[in-house]
């Protein structure tokens, strides 16, 4: 029995645009996995037939149904059934549902195996620029303004490069709140990864504000510097940040090691206010 084949859940990332992302372990797994738990079947079924697999049977696993699915995603596994995870688009868990899902399997006993591939967190960083050897992930800005520019302030305590997900409608709001509270600091944002009318646009917050006036069409990842606010807790510009920024090896939401401060450096009383999950 080979390895995709045996009771455990299998966290697929899948392509966050240009299908041909695909992992051929990706691909492999979705093929033989005995059910897929997709956000929307829909989509899945989309990514299903460009790589040939017919006749597999779908669950939905979203935000509204994730409790009552973990469940039975569990008595899946009980049978002896394997089962494969994904999103829409991207890694499963990072601001997409499957939290509760890995929890639950965990909790019962099954192995839960990652299958990486694409992610709009680390494919924005790579190309924004900005320092990527101290980073961290804050998933959805929030909707309400007063939320969102204490969320924006707070992101000097971290004092390091973020990542964060805005729907294109609210990004003029999301910039200029962030000029507002950061000051005139550089940033990318960057629309429609991979796809074909991919757009990164890299500059001083005053410059991108200014770009963006108007929303742009499609999907929006926005990446900050945050170490070069006045103020910040560890400024990634000087020495004591660790060198050289193309150094690998660095701490961040994807990789790395904690330090005593929390994930990616993240203060114990850091409000997790960002993300679906």
């Amino acid at each position: 029995m080979s390895e995709e084949r045996r009771a455990a859940l299998y966290v697929v990332a899948t392509p966050i645009g240009n299908l041909d992302d695909l992992s051929i372990r990706a691909a492999r797994t979705l093929e033989t996995a005995d059910v897929i738990a997709c956000e929307d079947t829909r989509r899945t079924r989309k990514l299903l037939t460009h790589i040939g697999v017919t006749g597999k049977r779908l669950i939905p696993c979203h935000d509204h149904n994730e409790r009552n699915s973990a469940a039975g995603i569990v008595k899946l596994l009980d049978q002896g059934r394997s089962v494969a995870l994904c999103s829409d688009a991207g890694t499963p868990l990072l601001s997409d549902p499957g939290y509760r899902v890995v929890t639950a399997v965990r909790e019962a006993g099954f192995d839960v195996v990652a299958v990486p591939g694409p992610s709009a967190v680390s494919t924005a960083l790579v190309v924004s620029g900005l320092p990527p050897d101290r980073f961290v992930f804050l998933g959805f800005a929030p909707r309400k303004p007063g939320r969102r520019r204490r969320w924006l302030a707070d992101i000097r305590r971290f004092g390091c490069t973020a990542v964060l997900l805005e729907s294109a409608q609210r990004l003029p709001a999301l910039l200029a709140d962030a000029l507002d509270e950061l000051g005139d600091i550089d940033g990318a944002v960057c629309v429609e990864l991979t796809k074909r009318f991919e757009e990164v646009v890299t500059g001083p917050l005053s410059e991108l504000a200014a770009r963006f006036e108007e929303p742009p069409r499609g999907e929006v990842t926005v990446v900050l510097d945050g170490g070069a606010v006045d103020g910040a807790a560890f400024d990634t510009r000087t020495e004591e940040a660790g060198g050289d920024h193309r150094r690998s090896g660095g701490v961040g939401h994807d990789h790395g090691e904690a330090s005593d401060a929390g994930p990616a450096g993240v203060p114990p009383d850091w409000p997790p206010l960002g993300g679906r999950g």
